[in-house]
């Protein structure tokens, strides 16, 4: 998680603007309207969060918990607990804890440890680069071998036209929780880094997707760019081809 996010007032008026219906959403709607609610009536978000996690969560905690010059992952690795703002940004973190939490744990567990064998400097290195382009950016997709083909060429009247009725198979899971946070005003341009998985032997649940996430693997940088507007039946523009002749969103391999 970064530090630039705007904090924002408890109650969080921003939450309001959030469409649940929004099929990005899907994995976050039950929970997320239920944090929501409390925000409203002007709890913060970690009391929020908190209300509504399930044993196997950390705890959720004000942002003043974090001591000056703490690496965050590491303090969370260290205490169980995720320091959180009152901004959409740390709303959204919670809520992918919430639906995620055994991804979202090893994702820490990795960073704990590249932190604590490299220390924090300047530059994070791959793995730990990678770390956070999916936390923050990522989505997983489960889709048939035509439409992974394509998406990965950048082959995008073959992936969203000429193959669309594959789409009826797939399905996208938004996992970033800053991708999440730009989607409450969506964009052509919104893109997800969507993690190129080993073979997951099976349903591509929590607990698997958790198991993929190898430091071999992940120092890879192991994504695909898919501009997440372009998804049928998540944007209504996109039901017309000339959508996606748009070089600046839709751009070839170079």
């Amino acid at each position: 998680m970064d530090g630039g996010a705007r904090a924002l007032s408890p109650g969080l008026p921003a939450v309001a603007a959030i469409e649940w219906a929004a099929p990005w959403l899907a994995p976050y709607r039950d929970p997320g309207e239920a944090v929501a609610r409390t925000i409203a009536q002007g709890g913060t978000v970690a009391a929020a969060l908190q209300a509504a996690k399930p044993p196997a969560v950390p705890d959720f905690v004000t942002q003043d918990a974090l001591p000056e010059g703490q690496a965050y992952e590491a303090h969370i690795f260290r205490t169980r607990t995720v320091p959180t703002r009152d901004n959409l940004h740390d709303f959204f973190n919670g809520l992918v804890w919430l639906a995620f939490p055994e991804t979202k744990r090893r994702l820490n567990e990795l960073q704990a440890t590249e932190i604590a064998r490299a220390g924090v400097g300047a530059t994070r290195g791959p793995l730990r680069d990678a770390l956070t382009l999916f936390d923050e950016n990522g989505a997983v997709l489960d889709a048939p071998p035509a439409l992974w083909e394509a998406l990965v060429a950048r082959d995008w009247q073959a992936l969203f036209v000429t193959r669309r009725p594959l789409w009826a198979q797939a399905r996208l899971r938004v996992f970033g929780h800053a991708l999440l946070e730009k989607l409450v005003v969506p964009r052509k341009a919104a893109t997800a880094h969507v993690l190129l998985l080993p073979a997951a032997g099976g349903p591509l649940g929590d607990a698997a997707l958790a198991r993929c996430l190898t430091p071999e693997h992940m120092a890879r940088k192991p994504f695909a760019p898919l501009p997440v507007l372009g998804v049928p039946g998540w944007c209504g523009a996109n039901e017309t081809p000339d959508y996606y002749d748009d070089p600046k969103v839709f751009r070839p391999r170079s």
